[in-house]
């Protein structure tokens, strides 16, 4: 059998004298710094007390050394126990250019931080102990050497992540900070291994009423003997492929047999099977390949320019986030935060994932963890927002780092689609790029519409393959057209009121976005300004978007005015932000299935920041992500303007059909009951329904003191004519009684009159208290409670403190 020995742990870094040599690094010279492997060079420096927390104020700045000094890595190594024909040395991630030797032998040169990399040390190990040493390169040396061997190419920041094959992000993007970082940034290990070992599995499983399994496995070998590969389902050997002597591949098609067939989220059951693939010679167990996979068939809908993601054939409405990484350190992932992360997500509401293209492949782990959700996962390729060129030395860096994730990936039934980059076909014509230094030269159109199309081809044919985010299917069609292909929503919060949502019904919104800050001790906690303000240093320091603060400013004018003190724009601008999510989702939602789904920008930051995201950086709910919960419920009612006056979208994706009894009421804002209408409806499965209104209910008498109320079951919407601003909101009459309960407080809340918009914000409680709700509306009469939870005991007095507990009217009556 393969023996593993792990080489992980503790390691030793030092500044490379050779290489670049920042002020702060010259201190560090023949300094001997622990490590910790896998790990990078941020994360020991800060273990050792000598780096800032980056996170904190401007602290990012003043780190910014360590992105552009060399560094080495270094440790013994030796082999224990029999000897076997073959060792090998496996980096299963290199961050990002790499010198490996070992005893003073050259090993190779990494350029590329989305591959693993073996070396055969079978004759320069033994039991004697052997330095190993990793040298790492600044990625800035390598990139800018790259870029001037190759002429510039214009991106959307600048800074030259377009010239390495490294996590895109960690140069900086509009919602991080620009952190450079380098390591040995995921797991390494010694393999020793006789006759031959399993090189690759891929299985692709998919399912027409029985279980399909298509498998190739390939072998390294030391021996040209017999071999066989058993396949087990289950434990059940289904097949056992014969590996005659020299052959270092096999292929076949199973027949897998009766089996559950796996469903997204909200569709069925994500059912999973244990698939084992052993590597024989005679009885004898060589090497042992486990994984869980499952059965599932999945297409995209193109009909007619549009884009409807079907699974067993049956549509799926796409209720998705965007994700990225979600630590700006990514080592610091383990997978119990990849399984919070992604149950919140689901909890959410969510059915899928979209794995953005300036990010990494993600570990193991959150593929793992999708496929036992039921969370599809749409995998971009890592490329965007820039010109990428097509030579070497990246040409074949692509090519290998594609198949090899490919490779990778191919068990995990959540990945239901391949993307070529993001934003790069589109932004291109929009940005100048053309116009630009080096905007005539190749720009990456070649690894979208051939190089990465013909490897999925190759590798994943079970997969469809798309060419980017947005993309509108071919060139007869501008990219981001919202009539073809997946849209990307971004001039609404770029130059435009959220109700311009409304304007359009895109095939596929695959992307849109609404900013606001982070909960308020995230924020705190990251920024030590006195007075705190809205644009004081840190905060803008915190705020990575162009104008960001100022397209706050001006979404929040037209709705509520000028907020009176941070406080009230805190709260003001993530209401905005829920506002604006809504409104998009909702509309979106009741043009199914002409729009295919929706994929929200983002659930998760990876640093404290004003930004899209639902979850903050320190892992903090905004009251969007309890907004998400409404908007992706299976069954949801929302009120939408027509051209004959409002109608009652009736969204039901669910299995079955939905009937009931649908009442619409005008209501002013003591609850009186100004005019109704009810009537029976039933709603087909997965499908939506429009109501409209009749004009004698719809027409308000007073605009600034009445609103819509429809009712089915438990589902509920609102419709208010009058901008906030303008409505007459009273005084709610709110009271609030607090009960101590085991863990932490429930906290009643009771309206009189109409209270909109109450928010309770348990960090201001307690720093690790979490609330269960966000932003909830009252009607006359109605009330609520709030379950806040803590690992530690709770003041209840502490509800009453200043902004804990808040609903709008009050915000308002402050704002001038």
């Amino acid at each position: 059998m393969l023996q593993v020995q792990e080489l992980g742990g503790a390691w030793e870094l030092r500044v490379d004298p050779d290489g670049p040599l920042p002020e702060q690094a010259r201190t560090l010279i023949d300094v001997p710094v622990p490590a910790l492997v896998p790990g990078c060079v941020h994360t020991d420096l800060m273990n050792d007390g000598r780096l800032e927390d980056p996170f904190l104020d401007d602290n990012e700045t003043a780190v910014a050394w360590v992105g552009r000094t060399d560094w080495r890595y270094g440790r013994d190594v030796a082999w224990s126990g029999p000897v076997p024909e073959r060792i090998d040395l496996v980096f299963e991630g290199l961050d990002t250019v790499a010198a490996v030797e070992l005893d003073g032998t050259a090993l190779g040169v990494t350029r590329n931080m989305h591959r693993g990399y073996r070396y055969d040390v079978t004759e320069l190990l033994d039991g004697t102990p052997r330095p190993l040493s990793v040298h790492f390169t600044s990625a800035y040396t390598e990139a800018e050497r790259v870029r001037d061997l190759l002429g510039p190419r214009p991106n959307a920041y600048p800074e030259p992540f377009n010239f390495i094959r490294k996590m895109a992000c960690s140069f900086g993007w509009d919602w991080g900070p620009t952190l450079v970082t380098a390591g040995i940034w995921r797991p390494v290990r010694l393999e020793g291994w006789s006759t031959a070992r399993l090189a690759t599995v891929r299985p692709l499983a998919t399912y027409d009423g029985t279980g399909r399994l298509d498998v190739t496995v390939g072998v390294e070998r030391t021996r040209d003997r017999d071999l066989r590969a058993r396949v087990l389902l289950d434990e059940r050997e289904i097949a056992v492929l014969d590996l005659p002597g020299g052959a270092t591949a096999a292929q076949a098609a199973l027949d897998a047999g009766e089996v559950t067939p796996w469903h997204p989220r909200g569709y069925g059951e994500p059912a999973l099977y244990d698939l084992t693939v052993e590597l024989l010679d005679g009885d004898h167990v060589l090497d042992r390949w486990q994984r869980r996979t499952g059965f599932r068939t999945v297409e995209i809908d193109r009909t007619g320019g549009g884009f409807v993601f079907r699974v067993n054939a049956e549509p799926t409405f796409v209720k998705g986030v965007n994700w990225i990484p979600d630590d700006i350190f990514p080592t610091r992932m383990t997978r119990e935060r990849y399984e919070l992360r992604l149950r919140e997500a689901a909890d959410a509401g969510v059915n899928l994932i979209r794995v953005w293209g300036g990010g990494i492949y993600e570990d193991r782990a959150f593929y793992e963890v999708c496929d036992e959700l039921g969370l599809m996962v749409w995998q971009d390729f890592l490329f965007a927002c820039a010109c990428y060129p097509e030579e070497e030395p990246l040409a074949s860096e692509v090519a290998a780092e594609a198949r090899e994730n490919v490779l990778r990936l191919s068990p995990h039934p959540s990945l239901i689609t391949w993307n070529g980059n993001n934003e790069n076909l589109w932004l291109r014509e929009p940005c100048g790029w053309p116009g630009q230094p080096g905007g005539d030269l190749s720009w990456g159109e070649k690894y979208y519409l051939e190089t990465l199309p013909a490897i999925v081809a190759e590798l994943d044919p079970s997969r469809p393959y798309q060419a980017g985010s947005p993309w509108s299917g071919s060139w007869d069609h501008l990219p981001n057209d919202p009539g073809h292909g997946t849209f990307h929503s971004w001039d609404v919060w770029n130059r435009e009121d959220y109700g311009n949502y409304r304007d359009s019904a895109p095939r596929f919104v695959a992307e849109f976005g609404w900013q606001a800050p982070p909960a308020w001790t995230t924020l705190r906690d990251a920024v030590s300004d006195e007075p705190l303000l809205p644009d004081s240093p840190g905060v803008l320091h915190h705020q990575k978007a162009e104008d960001g603060n100022g397209k706050l400013a001006r979404g929040l004018a037209p709705h509520f005015g000028e907020p009176s003190d941070t406080e009230a724009w805190h709260y003001l601008t993530q209401l905005n932000q829920v506002r604006a999510i809504r409104t998009g989702v909702e509309h979106w939602r009741s043009h199914w299935p002409h729009t295919g789904g929706t994929i929200l920008w983002q659930l998760n930051d990876l640093w404290p920041v004003t930004s899209w995201a639902a979850i903050d950086g320190a892992g903090r709910y905004k009251p969007l992500y309890f907004a998400l919960r409404e908007l992706y419920a299976e069954r949801a009612l929302t009120i939408q303007p027509g051209d004959g006056g409002p109608v009652v979208a009736i969204l039901n994706d669910h299995a079955d059909e939905w009937t009931g009894t649908l009442l619409v009421e005008r209501q002013d804002t003591g609850g009186g009951v100004r005019a109704s209408v009810t009537g029976r409806v039933s709603v087909a499965a997965r499908s939506v329904a429009l109501v409209p209104v009749p004009a004698a209910v719809a027409e308000a008498g007073d605009p600034a003191g009445e609103l819509l109320v429809a009712r089915l079951g438990d589902a509920r919407a609102l419709w208010f004519a009058a901008e906030d601003r303008d409505f007459g909101y009273d005084d709610p009459g709110l009271t609030v009684d607090v009960e101590t309960v085991p863990g932490g407080l429930d906290v009643r809340v009771q309206a009189v009159g109409l209270a909109r918009d109450v928010l309770l914000q348990p960090d201001r409680i307690h720093p690790r208290a979490v609330a269960d709700k966000g932003f909830v509306t009252l009607l006359a009469g109605e009330s609520t409670v709030y379950h806040v939870r803590a690992p530690i005991e709770l003041d209840p007095a502490l509800v009453k403190a200043p902004w804990v507990l808040t609903e709008l009217s009050s915000v308002l009556r402050r704002t001038p």
